[in-house]
């Protein structure tokens, strides 16, 4: 059975990924997230990382959770690695991809006219690129709409 890192932003990512529980709550998985207050609503005996907050503007902070991730995910070894964002999401996919598990990305439902640069940068290397806007599917030829998560 595929073991399965869920990796979100506390906050919007975290809930779009939580109502994709289904998917993944049969399976081996652990979570990556922002917030320690959010291990509550990720449910008992299930491992929980936190790491830092992070983006573009703070590289030095960025820096630490590639650090932090790239030892989580060097532990866990994951099969797959699926994501809503945001930028530790992001880093979860990509060096997910360097341990060799599949990358599934779900962009989030806030971004109506382009991708998020997380997503954007993930969709290089994402097994299957999902969209929320149907009109996304035009413009990112890669990405797939099945639907949006709220």
């Amino acid at each position: 059975m595929a073991k399965i890192c869920v990796a979100a932003s506390a906050g919007g990512h975290l809930s779009q990924v939580l109502r994709l529980a289904d998917a993944y709550r049969r399976h081996p998985h652990f979570f990556v997230t922002t917030s320690a207050m959010a291990r509550g609503q990720l449910g008992d005996g299930v491992q929980v990382y936190v790491v830092h907050e992070a983006n573009r503007s703070n590289p030095f902070k960025l820096l630490g959770v590639v650090r932090d991730v790239l030892r989580i995910v060097a532990t866990e070894r994951p099969d797959v690695v699926i994501s809503t964002g945001a930028a530790p999401g992001c880093l979860c996919c990509l060096i997910g991809k360097l341990f060799g598990a599949r990358v599934i990305w779900i962009d989030s439902l806030a971004n109506v006219e382009r991708m998020s640069l997380s997503g954007r940068i993930v969709a290089r290397v994402a097994n299957l690129l999902l969209v929320q806007w149907e009109d996304l599917t035009k413009r990112y030829r890669r990405a797939q709409y099945a639907g949006s998560v709220l």
